[in-house]
Protein backbone atom coordinates (compact mmCIF):
# COMPACT_ATOMS: atom_id res chain seq x y z
CA UNK A 1 0.00 0.00 0.00
CA UNK A 2 1.15 3.51 -0.92
CA UNK A 3 0.25 6.88 0.27
CA UNK A 4 0.60 10.64 -0.71
CA UNK A 5 0.22 13.40 1.79
CA UNK A 6 0.37 16.86 0.09
CA UNK A 7 -1.10 20.64 1.08
CA UNK A 8 -1.78 21.79 -2.14
CA UNK A 9 -2.31 25.20 -1.09
CA UNK A 10 -5.51 25.22 -3.36
CA UNK A 11 -6.62 22.39 -6.02
CA UNK A 12 -7.44 24.83 -8.38
CA UNK A 13 -4.20 26.08 -8.30
CA UNK A 14 -2.21 22.69 -8.24
CA UNK A 15 -4.44 21.64 -11.06
CA UNK A 16 -3.19 23.59 -13.14
CA UNK A 17 0.52 23.07 -12.44
CA UNK A 18 0.71 19.55 -13.18
CA UNK A 19 -1.18 17.85 -10.16
CA UNK A 20 -2.66 15.25 -12.58
CA UNK A 21 0.40 13.93 -13.58
CA UNK A 22 2.18 14.11 -10.75
CA UNK A 23 -0.68 11.63 -9.54
CA UNK A 24 -0.92 9.94 -12.56
CA UNK A 25 3.33 8.77 -12.11
CA UNK A 26 2.81 8.51 -8.11
CA UNK A 27 0.53 5.21 -8.64
CA UNK A 28 -0.59 5.94 -5.01
CA UNK A 29 -3.20 3.49 -3.50
CA UNK A 30 -4.59 6.43 -1.47
CA UNK A 31 -3.57 10.22 -2.24
CA UNK A 32 -3.99 12.51 1.12
CA UNK A 33 -4.78 16.50 0.06
CA UNK A 34 -5.44 19.29 2.94
CA UNK A 35 -5.92 22.72 1.90
CA UNK A 36 -8.17 22.11 -1.21
CA UNK A 37 -9.80 25.40 -0.71
CA UNK A 38 -12.54 24.16 -2.79
CA UNK A 39 -15.98 22.62 -3.07
CA UNK A 40 -16.58 19.54 -5.30
CA UNK A 41 -18.82 21.14 -7.46
CA UNK A 42 -16.01 24.25 -8.10
CA UNK A 43 -13.32 21.27 -9.30
CA UNK A 44 -13.13 19.60 -12.42
CA UNK A 45 -11.19 16.70 -10.73
CA UNK A 46 -10.69 13.55 -13.14
CA UNK A 47 -7.94 11.09 -11.92
CA UNK A 48 -9.48 7.39 -13.70
CA UNK A 49 -9.63 4.52 -11.11
CA UNK A 50 -10.07 6.57 -8.28
CA UNK A 51 -12.76 8.02 -6.05
CA UNK A 52 -13.08 11.18 -3.92
CA UNK A 53 -13.80 11.80 -0.70
CA UNK A 54 -14.59 15.50 0.11
CA UNK A 55 -14.53 17.66 3.44
CA UNK A 56 -14.65 20.75 2.54
CA UNK A 57 -14.97 24.17 4.73
CA UNK A 58 -17.97 25.74 5.27
CA UNK A 59 -16.09 29.46 4.41
CA UNK A 60 -15.61 29.56 0.62
CA UNK A 61 -11.73 29.58 -0.71
CA UNK A 62 -10.40 28.20 2.67
CA UNK A 63 -9.17 25.06 4.12
CA UNK A 64 -10.80 21.85 3.55
CA UNK A 65 -9.56 18.56 3.02
CA UNK A 66 -9.61 15.99 -0.22
CA UNK A 67 -8.94 12.13 -0.48
CA UNK A 68 -8.99 10.04 -3.64
CA UNK A 69 -8.76 6.60 -2.81
CA UNK A 70 -8.42 3.47 -5.74
CA UNK A 71 -9.26 1.19 -2.97
CA UNK A 72 -13.31 1.78 -1.78
CA UNK A 73 -13.35 2.41 2.04
CA UNK A 74 -15.68 -0.05 4.58
CA UNK A 75 -16.49 3.79 5.82
CA UNK A 76 -15.70 7.65 5.22
CA UNK A 77 -16.40 9.96 8.20
CA UNK A 78 -15.90 13.67 8.07
CA UNK A 79 -14.19 15.44 11.10
CA UNK A 80 -14.03 14.27 14.76
CA UNK A 81 -17.74 14.66 15.69
CA UNK A 82 -16.91 17.65 18.37
CA UNK A 83 -18.91 20.15 17.71
CA UNK A 84 -16.95 23.28 18.33
CA UNK A 85 -14.32 21.76 15.23
CA UNK A 86 -16.00 20.91 12.59
CA UNK A 87 -16.85 23.70 10.35
CA UNK A 88 -13.27 24.08 8.86
CA UNK A 89 -13.08 20.84 6.72
CA UNK A 90 -9.72 19.98 8.79
CA UNK A 91 -10.57 16.31 9.22
CA UNK A 92 -11.18 13.19 7.08
CA UNK A 93 -11.22 9.76 7.49
CA UNK A 94 -11.58 6.33 5.64
CA UNK A 95 -11.72 3.04 6.64
CA UNK A 96 -9.84 -0.02 5.45
CA UNK A 97 -10.22 -3.92 6.86
CA UNK A 98 -6.82 -3.26 8.67
CA UNK A 99 -6.85 0.52 9.84
CA UNK A 100 -8.18 3.96 9.76
CA UNK A 101 -6.26 6.41 7.60
CA UNK A 102 -6.84 9.69 8.49
CA UNK A 103 -5.80 12.71 6.98
CA UNK A 104 -5.23 16.17 9.28
CA UNK A 105 -4.89 20.26 8.47
CA UNK A 106 -4.13 21.40 11.82
CA UNK A 107 -5.09 25.39 12.62
CA UNK A 108 -2.10 27.46 12.21
CA UNK A 109 -1.53 29.32 15.60
CA UNK A 110 -1.17 32.50 13.50
CA UNK A 111 0.92 35.26 13.56
CA UNK A 112 1.25 37.08 17.33
CA UNK A 113 0.31 33.54 17.96
CA UNK A 114 -3.58 34.72 17.92
CA UNK A 115 -4.70 31.51 18.00
CA UNK A 116 -2.19 29.46 19.95
CA UNK A 117 -5.15 28.91 22.59
CA UNK A 118 -7.30 27.10 20.04
CA UNK A 119 -4.66 25.23 18.67
CA UNK A 120 -2.93 23.96 21.73
CA UNK A 121 -6.76 22.58 22.72
CA UNK A 122 -6.86 21.21 19.05
CA UNK A 123 -4.33 19.28 19.38
CA UNK A 124 -5.76 17.55 22.65
CA UNK A 125 -8.60 16.97 20.93
CA UNK A 126 -7.38 15.40 17.92
CA UNK A 127 -5.19 13.10 19.67
CA UNK A 128 -8.27 11.98 21.54
CA UNK A 129 -9.74 10.83 18.58
CA UNK A 130 -6.78 9.18 17.21
CA UNK A 131 -6.82 7.15 19.95
CA UNK A 132 -10.60 6.98 20.11
CA UNK A 133 -10.22 5.10 16.74
CA UNK A 134 -7.42 3.21 17.71
CA UNK A 135 -9.54 1.32 20.15
CA UNK A 136 -11.34 -0.17 16.60
CA UNK A 137 -8.22 -0.88 14.80
CA UNK A 138 -4.94 0.39 14.13
CA UNK A 139 -4.18 3.92 12.54
CA UNK A 140 -2.65 5.80 10.08
CA UNK A 141 -2.75 9.70 10.04
CA UNK A 142 -1.00 11.84 8.33
CA UNK A 143 -1.20 15.88 6.69
CA UNK A 144 -0.04 19.36 7.65
CA UNK A 145 0.36 19.53 10.66
CA UNK A 146 1.65 23.18 11.52
CA UNK A 147 4.72 22.21 13.69
CA UNK A 148 7.79 21.21 13.11
CA UNK A 149 8.67 19.12 16.54
CA UNK A 150 12.31 19.31 17.04
CA UNK A 151 15.26 21.59 15.96
CA UNK A 152 16.25 19.12 13.27
CA UNK A 153 13.29 19.55 11.70
CA UNK A 154 13.74 23.60 10.69
CA UNK A 155 16.16 25.31 9.64
CA UNK A 156 16.79 28.32 11.90
CA UNK A 157 15.54 27.11 15.18
CA UNK A 158 17.09 29.55 17.09
CA UNK A 159 15.07 32.30 15.69
CA UNK A 160 11.84 30.42 15.35
CA UNK A 161 11.78 29.67 19.27
CA UNK A 162 8.37 32.07 20.07
CA UNK A 163 6.84 31.38 16.29
CA UNK A 164 3.88 30.12 15.21
CA UNK A 165 4.65 25.99 14.78
CA UNK A 166 7.39 25.97 17.24
CA UNK A 167 6.47 27.27 20.14
CA UNK A 168 6.67 24.91 22.90
CA UNK A 169 2.91 24.24 23.38
CA UNK A 170 3.08 22.64 19.97
CA UNK A 171 5.67 20.83 20.23
CA UNK A 172 4.52 19.33 23.22
CA UNK A 173 1.43 18.42 21.55
CA UNK A 174 3.48 16.52 19.59
CA UNK A 175 5.44 15.33 22.37
CA UNK A 176 1.66 13.96 23.47
CA UNK A 177 1.32 12.32 19.90
CA UNK A 178 4.73 9.99 20.77
CA UNK A 179 4.14 9.50 24.06
CA UNK A 180 0.75 7.97 23.03
CA UNK A 181 2.16 5.28 21.16
CA UNK A 182 2.16 6.54 17.46
CA UNK A 183 5.31 6.93 15.29
CA UNK A 184 6.55 9.05 12.86
CA UNK A 185 7.30 7.40 10.22
CA UNK A 186 9.97 9.68 8.50
CA UNK A 187 12.59 9.20 11.39
CA UNK A 188 12.60 5.89 11.37
CA UNK A 189 14.50 6.00 8.13
CA UNK A 190 16.42 9.48 8.21
CA UNK A 191 17.81 10.91 11.24
CA UNK A 192 19.51 13.87 9.86
CA UNK A 193 18.91 17.53 9.52
CA UNK A 194 17.97 19.13 5.89
CA UNK A 195 14.79 17.62 5.14
CA UNK A 196 11.66 19.92 5.43
CA UNK A 197 8.26 20.02 3.49
CA UNK A 198 7.62 23.23 3.43
CA UNK A 199 9.21 26.86 2.33
CA UNK A 200 8.28 30.25 2.96
CA UNK A 201 7.45 31.89 -0.86
CA UNK A 202 9.64 34.80 -0.32
CA UNK A 203 13.67 35.39 -0.47
CA UNK A 204 13.79 32.53 -2.48
CA UNK A 205 13.89 30.18 0.88
CA UNK A 206 13.06 26.85 -1.33
CA UNK A 207 15.87 27.59 -3.39
CA UNK A 208 18.34 27.62 -0.54
CA UNK A 209 16.14 25.13 1.62
CA UNK A 210 15.55 27.06 3.97
CA UNK A 211 12.61 25.38 5.22
CA UNK A 212 10.58 23.05 7.54
CA UNK A 213 9.43 19.26 8.29
CA UNK A 214 5.72 20.33 9.13
CA UNK A 215 3.47 17.14 6.93
CA UNK A 216 3.98 13.80 8.81
CA UNK A 217 2.96 10.47 8.17
CA UNK A 218 2.62 8.62 11.60
CA UNK A 219 1.16 5.15 12.34
CA UNK A 220 -0.24 3.01 15.24
CA UNK A 221 3.19 0.82 17.11
CA UNK A 222 0.79 -2.10 16.32
CA UNK A 223 1.52 -1.33 12.35
CA UNK A 224 5.57 -0.59 12.50
CA UNK A 225 6.50 -3.97 11.46
CA UNK A 226 4.56 -3.40 8.14
CA UNK A 227 6.32 -0.09 7.55
CA UNK A 228 8.34 -0.03 4.68
CA UNK A 229 9.02 2.94 3.54
CA UNK A 230 8.68 7.09 4.45
CA UNK A 231 10.15 9.70 2.15
CA UNK A 232 9.50 13.61 1.05
CA UNK A 233 9.74 14.51 -2.45
CA UNK A 234 10.75 18.04 -2.56
CA UNK A 235 11.56 18.31 -5.93
CA UNK A 236 7.70 17.98 -7.12
CA UNK A 237 6.48 21.84 -7.54
CA UNK A 238 2.76 23.29 -6.98
CA UNK A 239 2.64 24.32 -3.95
CA UNK A 240 4.46 25.72 -0.98
CA UNK A 241 4.72 22.34 0.53
CA UNK A 242 5.89 19.05 -0.98
CA UNK A 243 4.32 15.71 -1.10
CA UNK A 244 5.58 13.53 1.39
CA UNK A 245 5.01 9.32 0.87
CA UNK A 246 5.04 6.48 2.97
CA UNK A 247 4.13 2.67 2.11
CA UNK A 248 2.91 -0.46 4.25
CA UNK A 249 3.55 -4.26 3.64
Amino acid sequence: MKFISWNVNGIRAVLKKGFLDFAADANADVICLQEVRADPDQVELELPGYRAFWNPAEKKGYSGTLMLSRIEPLSARLGMKMPRHEGEGRVLTLEFPGYFLTTVYTPNAQRALTRLDYRVEWDRDYLKFLKRLEKTKPVVFCGDLNVAHKEIDLANPKSNMKNAGFTPEEREGFDRIVRAGFIDTFREFEPGAGHYTWWSQMGGARARNIGWRIDYFCISSALRAKLAASRIHPGVMGSDHCPIAMELE
